[in-house]
């Protein structure tokens, strides 16, 4: 029930406001440099580091991996 959750937005130029995401994107940049065009990462690559990603355990879930979150609520949502 998505209407009664509070919402919060980060203000522009405030990276220490997203925390999770600025984490997310520095361990992205180990596979795709900044500047480097999507176009010349094969989707063989792109699906490796979805992969690697999605299967590191996180602080923010509890030291789950985010694969094993999603099935947990896809299996309790069915």
């Amino acid at each position: 029930d998505l209407i009664n959750k509070p919402m919060f937005f980060a203000h522009a130029y405030s990276p220490h406001e997203r925390g999770s995401n600025e984490n997310r994107n520095r361990v992205l940049r180990r596979f795709i440099p900044k500047g480097k065009p999507i176009e010349q990462i094969s989707n063989d690559e792109l699906i490796a580091i979805n992969w690697w990603l999605n299967s590191r355990p996180m602080k923010c879930l509890n030291w789950q991996t985010p694969i094993e979150v999603f099935f947990r609520n896809l299996h309790d949502n069915c």
